[in-house]
C-alpha cells in the first residue's frame, strides 16, 4: 500500500529557460504508489521528470523530493537529491564499449561505492531482481531491446533509490516486450518504491490501470480512475 508522501508540488509553475511550460502545478506520489505521466509531445511531461530530478530549476512555487526542497535547492546538494533517484531512459544510454556488468561497476564506482565485494554483490542482486543474473557478460548490443532496458532498470536500483523516473520506458520496444517491462516497474513499487513513469503507450494504462497524471494545456491534472480515458485527444 502506498505510504508517505515523498513527492510534491503546490502552485509549482514549470519552466523550460525562460519559456512557462506548466502553471499551477498540484500534486503528490506517496511510497509504494505507481503513477502514469500521460499527454500529448510538448505537453511538459518531461519537463516535470526534468525538475523533479533537479536538471531545471524550480522558479515559483514549492516542490519537495525525497526531503529536499526544489526552489531553494543548493548546487551542491543536486548530487545527494539525485541518489534518491533512479532514472530509466527510452533510449537506455547504456556504454557500449563494455559488458553489462562493467556498465553497472562504473555506475558504483563513480557514485562512491569502494568495497569491491559489496559492490559485487549489489551488481548480482539487481541483476537477480530484472531477472538477468546470467547476462553480465554481455555487450549491450548482443542484447534486445527489452533485455537493455532491463539493465537500464537494474542500474536505476544500484542506489536503492527511493523513487524511479521512467521517462517512456517502453518507447522503443515491442507490445510484448513493453508489458514486461511495466510489470516489472510495478513490482519495483510493491517493494516500497514510487515510480512515476512517462508514456504514450496507452494500451499499457488499459492493461496495468493505475492512478494518472495528465498535461494539457499548461495543466497537469488528474484523471479519475473510473473515467473512460478518450486516448485519441492525446495522440
Amino acid at each position: 500500500m502506498p505510504g508517505t508522501i515523498i513527492i510534491r508540488f503546490e502552485n509549482a509553475y514549470i519552466y523550460q529557460g525562460d519559456n512557462l511550460v506548466l502553471s499551477n502545478v498540484n500534486f503528490t506520489v506517496s511510497k509504494g504508489e505507481f503513477v502514469y505521466l500521460i499527454g500529448r509531445v510538448g505537453s511538459g511531461k518531461t519537463s516535470l521528470i526534468k525538475t523533479i530530478n533537479a536538471e531545471l530549476p524550480l522558479k515559483a512555487g514549492t516542490g519537495t523530493v525525497s526531503g529536499y526542497q526544489l526552489e531553494n535547492l543548493k548546487r551542491n546538494k543536486i548530487p545527494f537529491l539525485r541518489r534518491k533517484l533512479g532514472i530509466v531512459f527510452q533510449d537506455f544510454q547504456l556504454l557500449t564499449d563494455r559488458s553489462v556488468y562493467d556498465n553497472l561497476y562504473f555506475v558504483m564506482h563513480s557514485t562512491g561505492w569502494k568495497d569491491k565485494n559489496e559492490t559485487d554483490k549489489r551488481i548480482r542482486r539487481v541483476l537477480e531482481k530484472v531477472e538477468m543474473e546470467n547476462k553480465g557478460y554481455k555487450m549491450p548490443h548482443q542484447l534486445s531491446g527489452g533485455e537493455q532496458q532491463r539493465i537500464v532498470i537494474a542500474r536505476a536500483l544500484l542506489n536503492e533509490p527511493e523513487i524511479i523516473l521512467a521517462d517512456e520506458p517502453t518507447g522503443n520496444l515491442d507490445p510484448e516486450t513493453s508489458e514486461g517491462i511495466v510489470k516489472l516497474l510495478g513490482e519495483i513499487s510493491e517493494s516500497g518504491r514510487a515510480v512515476l513513469m512517462a508514456t504514450h503507450n496507452y494500451s499499457m494504462l488499459k492493461k496495468f490501470p493505475a492512478r494518472t497524471l495528465k498535461c494539457e494545456n499548461s495543466q497537469v491534472s488528474q484523471l479519475d480512475t473510473n473515467t473512460e480515458i478518450d486516448f485519441t485527444i492525446l495522440e
